[in-house]
């Protein structure tokens, strides 16, 4: 695993999705996150307690958001690594085997692309 959280946060999460962080860590108290490839979640970050999920030699640390640790494919972060993710929340139902899932609400990702300044003061994964 790969830590990337100097500089510039890679991930923010807003209000709403903080909110929602604390209400499953009452359930959860040791969660996770790590962004979806696509293929089956629609990229939606998911949200999983932290001893049902092994986090792999090639995921990428972002940050943490709300104490919580966020994590994305190294082969994934390629493809992001110009973006800031913000972690939202919005009506629907989470991922399969995702925490938000049955809770009438879920998170998702929206994205920023850093600046020009921005990207050259981020240092990239070795």
């Amino acid at each position: 695993m790969t830590d990337v959280t100097n500089g510039q946060p890679r991930v923010l999460a807003t209000d709403a999705a903080l909110a929602f962080i604390r209400e499953i860590r009452l359930d959860h108290p040791h969660i996770l996150f790590h962004q979806s490839g696509g293929c089956c979640d629609g990229s939606s970050p998911m949200c999983y307690p932290t001893d049902e999920y092994i986090v792999g030699d090639n995921d990428v640390k972002l940050g943490e958001i709300g104490g919580v640790p966020v994590y994305i494919s190294a082969s994934q972060f390629e493809v992001w690594k110009h973006t800031q993710l913000i972690v939202d929340v919005v009506p629907g139902r989470g991922g399969m085997f995702s925490l938000d899932n049955g809770r009438e609400r879920r998170f998702l990702t929206r994205s920023r692309l850093f600046s020009g300044g921005e990207a050259c003061a981020i240092p990239l994964p070795r």
